[in-house]
């Protein structure tokens, strides 16, 4: 019997939580995949960070899902098991995460001015 060798087509090994744990650091950082974009982002500082690539309308991004150990590998696994479930919904995932209120510069403008009236004192008021 040969030994069978893993062809390059091929899904890598998943992690194993004492992987994960035990990542030492090193002079760059570094990256531990688990597989379907999933990885954990080891920095030389010592911080390991879940981040997950994915795919939107032809455009490579990146997802932050937190640092471990208060994000665990399991809670990272479900966080992309969610993601996919957006992508296959056809939604972006990261877009969710970003506040689109944005105001104009006139009300911009306005609410600067409204707080300035109020900081000014009454004998500044009467001089214009």
């Amino acid at each position: 019997m040969g030994i069978i060798a893993a062809s390059a087509g091929d899904t890598p090994m998943a992690l194993k939580e004492l992987e994960v744990r035990y990542a030492t650091t090193r002079a760059k950082d570094y990256k531990l995949t688990d597989g379907e974009g999933l990885y954990l982002l080891v920095r030389p500082n010592g911080s390991k960070l879940w981040r997950m690539k994915y795919r939107y309308g032809g455009k490579e991004k990146l997802l932050s899902f937190g640092a471990y150990p208060a994000v665990s590998l399991a809670e990272a696994r479900l966080r992309r098991a969610k993601v996919k479930v957006v992508l296959g919904e056809g939604g972006d995932p990261g877009a969710s995460n970003r506040p689109r209120a944005q105001m104009t510069f006139e009300e911009a403008a306005r609410k600067w001015h409204g707080h300035r009236l109020n900081a000014l004192d009454a004998g500044m008021l009467r001089g214009c």
